[in-house]
């Protein structure tokens, strides 16, 4: 596997403890997840139906705010797995640094992959890639911005994972365009990542290609039903935004004595320039909170933000160590 956050196993292979002691903020993940209440016992023993199936790509449709085709599927991960069979081989520009697991699943296919600094140079591309907000330094791109590069590359793939507390930034609502490809994690925002759920939206034909590559079942009767129920929560989603927001000013204010720097974020993690970030996540281990850190770049660590107020609090005595 390559380099991710979630890895709490090494982390506590290193400094020891049970998992359920540490504070994970590795990953990006919402640590007050979606309250997910009671599942009927048929979601867990029948075979989802056609009808349910498609209750939850209304529902995704409701929350992302588009009338585009959909499909549901095993994570954005699964999504991104597909990627190489979406076109012929030829050149792929992927917008870096981003997500890792882009270019060797297109490498791994046979495709030409590129790494480019800047949204322009995507342009003459078969396949272009870029993460908005992007993964892990929060860098933004206008919708606007993105439509323009559309006419300049065979398919543009927007991955939109980390979008949902800033709709605003999200292009789902033009997702029917040809050549234009969107896809969504719901664990994330939701705080349910291990429910393995995520769309592609776009145009029909691409759609239908990703549907039938994925089979007759993407997803369990557990995520239909609990996705049904969390997508179509509008309180709960606007809620939710507003004290991501208030969280990510909290983490920037308790760092700051630190005299960290501010590299970037998205509304469930903020990444910042230290003078040893390898020796900012041990610090942050033996207090069991476990951070993320960056093999090519080793001043930048990542957190995610606390969730419970005794997370925060234990966040806060580290620190003040």
């Amino acid at each position: 596997m390559r380099e991710h956050g979630g890895n709490l196993d090494h982390a506590q292979q290193r400094f020891g403890g049970r998992a359920e002691a540490w504070i994970d903020l590795s990953t990006g993940i919402n640590r007050l997840p979606y309250p997910v209440g009671e599942i009927d016992a048929h979601h867990w023993q029948a075979l989802p139906s056609r009808s349910e199936i498609e209750a939850l790509h209304q529902a995704a449709r409701h929350a992302y705010r588009t009338s585009a085709p959909i499909v549901a599927m095993g994570g954005a991960q699964a999504a991104i797995q597909l990627l190489p069979q979406l076109a012929p081989r030829g050149r792929a520009r992927i917008l870096a640094p981003t997500y890792n697991e882009y270019a060797p699943i297109l490498s791994a296919a046979g495709w030409e992959v590129e790494e480019v600094g800047a949204l322009d140079a995507l342009a003459g591309a078969n396949l272009a890639i870029v993460v908005n907000p992007n993964n892990p330094d929060g860098r933004r791109h206008a919708p606007k911005d993105l439509l323009a590069l559309l006419p300049h590359v065979g398919y543009l793939v927007i991955d939109e994972s980390f979008v949902d507390a800033v709709p605003d930034v999200s292009l789902a609502s033009e997702a029917g365009e040809r050549g234009l490809l969107i896809l969504r994690s719901f664990g994330k925002f939701y705080g349910l990542a291990g429910l393995r759920l995520g769309f592609a939206i776009g145009h029909a034909d691409d759609i239908g290609k990703i549907a039938a590559a994925s089979g007759p079942w993407p997803v369990s009767g557990a995520a239909i039903a609990i996705g049904c129920r969390a997508l179509r929560d509008d309180a709960w989603a606007k809620a939710t935004s507003a004290r991501l927001a208030r969280d990510c000013v909290r983490l920037d204010d308790m760092v700051q004595p630190r005299g960290w720097t501010l590299v970037g974020g998205a509304p469930l993690f903020r990444l910042y320039e230290t003078a040893d970030a390898l020796a900012a996540q041990e610090k942050f281990a033996r207090g069991q909170i476990w951070s993320r850190v960056f093999a090519q770049k080793p001043t930048w660590l990542r957190l995610g933000l606390p969730g419970s107020e005794p997370e925060w609090l234990r966040l806060a005595e580290v620190l003040a160590r």
